[in-house]
Formats: C-alpha cells, structure tokens, sequence
C-alpha cells in the first residue's frame, strides 16, 4: 500500500512586476491607483525599458509613488510635473520620461503646465487618473466632478450653473498639435484593465517613436472619499462615470494604429 503523499501540482498565477516594489500601499483600501501601477509597471518591464524610465509624480494622492516604482522617480510641485518631466527629457532625451497626475493636480493647479507641455509636443508620456474628486485633500469638488456629484465642497451636489461644467481632458488636449497619442480608458472591469494596459504600451511606444505629446486618461475609483464600498465605486465608475467620459481614443498618430501586443 502506497502511503506517500499525493503529488499536487501548483501554477504561479501572480508574480510582483520587477518594475514594482514590495513597499506596502498608502493608497486606501479598493483604491485602483495599484492597478494603474502594476499596468505601468508590467509595461516597463515587458518593452525592457525599466532601466531608462523616469517618473515625474507631484503632490496628491501619487505623492509617494517613488515608493513603489524600481524606477528613476523624481517629485514635481503640485501641478508642475509636466514642466519637470519637459526639462528632464530635453536633457535625457534617450530617457523614457513619464508623469503620473490626478485630475485635480493635472486638470487644476496644473492646467498650464499640461496644456502647453502639449502644445509645444514634448515627447513625454502622461498617465492621468481621473477620479472626479481631489482624493488627498478631503474630497472637495474637482474639475472633473460630475454635476450633480456631491463632495464635500459641493454638499448639494455639483451644480453647473454656479460652478460650471466637468472638464474633459482628452477631448481638450487631443486638439494639439503637438499631441500624438491621446485616449481614455478605464479601470472598473478585466476587460476594461486589459485596455487600458494596451493603451499605456501603446503611449509609451509612441514616446520611443518620438511621436510627441501622449496621455492616458484613466477612469478610477475613490471609495473612501466617494463614501461607497470599493465594488459599489466600481459600478459607478460603469454607471456614472462612463456616460460622462466616454472611453475613446481621441487622437493617434497613423504610424500607431494597428500595433498589436
């Protein structure tokens, strides 16, 4: 009678990115600014350029990205990572160099800086989470807050004839000249993610092409500032968020279209 233990086979089905740290997370529980991460990260090591990137994170909820990136990282002034990231690139030119923003940092404090880093088409790679709410702050009203959208700034709700209309980012910074790549995903299903990695492959290829200005703009999840639970904020994301911020890609350049990963 054979009295060994039975042979159990067992399958890696999660490896940490090379690209990431084992640092544990600030970022509150459901937050999906770990899934924008680990997609950066997967994409830096698969195009085998982890060595040759550096990321620009400024103040808000990335304030502590350095933390989790095994990259160059550097930290910008609320709103000013564009203009940081411009001056390290012309520098570095042979760097891959990419800004991680919220919407109230990037769309904000920092609508200068984004607009004209695009218009002059600096070849740099910007990864923008929008949220529709200022996260670190207190969760007040931000630029992208939808109307109606209660915040702690806006208690009643947004209310557009007094405090005016969400701001669409890509649709505004796909009319540059300068821009070459610009598009919107989400982060709210598997489908959704696996796009959205796609399109930040897709992004950095184009700064490696040295085709200009890119953006992803990244539909995310703020379930403590939102007051829901993480799956109920992921529904919004589908139900609310989605309607209002249509997932397209905006502009990209010819020699981009078709790249398949």
């Amino acid at each position: 009678m054979d009295t060994s233990l039975p042979t159990t086979k067992t399958q890696t089905v999660y490896l940490r990115p090379s690209a990431l740290t084992d640092a544990p997370s600030h970022y509150c529980p459901g937050c999906t600014h770990g899934v924008a991460h680990r997609l950066i990260a997967e994409v830096l090591d698969e195009m085998e350029i982890r060595e040759k990137a550096i990321g620009v994170a400024p103040v808000g909820c990335s304030v502590f990205a350095y933390n989790y990136f095994d990259t160059d990282f550097v930290e910008a002034a609320h709103g000013r990572a564009p203009a940081m990231a411009t001056g390290i690139k012309r520098l570095l030119p042979d760097r891959i160099v990419f800004t991680y923003q919220g919407d109230g940092d990037l769309a904000s404090i920092g609508m200068s800086e984004i607009m004209h880093a695009a218009g002059r088409g600096e070849n740099i790679t910007v990864i923008f989470i929008n949220n529709a709410i200022y996260g670190m702050t207190g969760g007040q009203m931000a630029p992208t807050t939808l109307p109606g959208q209660k915040t702690t700034s806006s208690p009643r709700g947004r209310d557009v004839e007094q405090m005016g209309f969400p701001i669409h980012m890509a649709e505004v910074l796909a009319k540059m000249e300068g821009a070459g790549y610009v598009v919107r995903r989400s982060l709210h299903d598997p489908k959704n993610i696996r796009l959205a990695k796609k399109a930040i492959r897709t992004a950095f290829e184009a700064q490696v092409r040295g085709l200009g200005f890119s953006m992803v703009e990244l539909l995310s999840s703020c379930p403590s500032n939102w007051a829901m639970t993480p799956a109920d904020a992921l529904k919004w994301i589908a139900e609310k968020m989605v309607p209002v911020y249509p997932l397209e890609d905006f502009k990209v350049a010819p020699t981009l279209a078709g790249l398949k990963f």
